[in-house]
């Protein structure tokens, strides 16, 4: 058995922008998902998933024959707690010429599902290393991104972006421009998260997105800015001006709440992290529901969301600098 792990992650700015050739900057943090995996001496693959904001469940399948597992939830939740495992599983095999091998596998994460934090990337990732290992096969970092690319893209109907899974592969701050990914030099940032407990739907947000680009040009151009905003954060970080990046996130919040990504909860905590003295917020990810980051070296904006109205968690995060890794084998 095989166990790895790979971290979520934040955006410090770019996210919807970045599916449409424009820069973003994710960064890792210290929240990990863990996956292990154990060949079978069949083709089945038993999945057995926890804290993936579910109450935790276990399937057993044959993707060869049996269709949709059975089990006692909601189609979209089984399908969320799977069907980036079942992306990875086959990634694995493919790596590894194994096109029948069998898995049991365990899911572990401190990511809230589909919250903005990359839990799908960071499942996915973990889960290609964890898998490929145990079929006796090593990939290099790069590879395992490349791969788990391939997995979101083939799961989110086309819309994936490089940005997530390149991320939680390397760890760090990364760059993405396309199918240009490389990691980028960033100071110590002083990350806060509130989550409001809730998901927003990404396949709708993004395609959202689309529909306004292709009807409206200045939503074309908003898009665009966003892309500007982009790189001067990372003259920024290059410059290590915490300040500067934190002005520069409130830009661009504001532009993905024209866009229509933003909900009432992520502006709620928005603006309670601004009032704390914030250098700077935004929402993370897909939006419509889920995160937000804040940089702020003090307590006040962790202390005033957790008294936001809509606020279910608030909680700092380091930037994690090891991407996957092997935890066990």
């Amino acid at each position: 058995m095989v166990v790895s792990s790979a971290p979520g992650k934040v955006y410090l700015f770019g996210e919807h922008a970045v599916v449409y050739g424009e820069p973003a900057v994710p960064c890792a943090i210290e929240r990990r998902a863990r996956v292990s995996a154990e060949a079978r001496d069949d083709d089945r693959i038993r999945v057995h998933a926890e804290d993936l904001s579910l109450n935790g469940f276990t399937v057993e399948y044959s993707d060869s024959s049996d269709g949709a597992p059975d089990v006692d939830a909601a189609e979209s939740l089984v399908q969320a707690g799977i069907g980036y495992i079942d992306a990875a599983v086959e990634q694995a095999r493919d790596a590894a010429g194994e096109p029948d091998a069998g898995f049991d596998i365990t899911v572990e994460s401190e990511i809230p599902l589909g919250a903005g934090l990359g839990s799908s990337a960071a499942v996915t990732t973990a889960g290609i290393d964890a898998g490929t290992r145990e079929l006796g096969v090593e990939l290099s970092a790069e590879e395992i991104a490349e791969r788990a690319y391939r997995a979101e893209l083939e799961v989110q109907n086309g819309e994936a972006s490089r940005a997530d899974t390149f991320c939680s592969a390397t760890g760090g701050a990364v760059r993405v421009e396309g199918d240009d990914c490389r990691g980028i030099d960033a100071p110590d940032l002083p990350f806060v998260i509130g989550f409001d407990g809730g998901a927003g739907d990404t396949g709708e947000l993004v395609a959202g997105v689309r529909a306004l680009r292709e009807e409206y040009d200045f939503a074309a151009d908003t898009v665009e800015g966003i892309g500007d905003i982009v790189r001067s954060g990372e003259r920024a970080l290059a410059a290590g001006d915490v300040e500067e990046l934190g002005d520069l996130m409130n830009f661009n919040h504001g532009l993905l709440e024209a866009l229509g990504v933003s909900s009432r909860s992520l502006d709620q905590m928005v603006w309670a992290a601004r009032d704390a003295g914030a250098y700077g917020a935004k929402l993370t990810g897909a939006g419509g529901g889920g995160c937000i980051v804040a940089l702020d070296p003090t307590e006040s904006t962790e202390t005033a969301l957790r008294y936001t109205p809509g606020c279910e968690d608030a909680f700092r995060a380091e930037l994690d600098t090891d991407g996957v890794r092997v935890e066990e084998r």
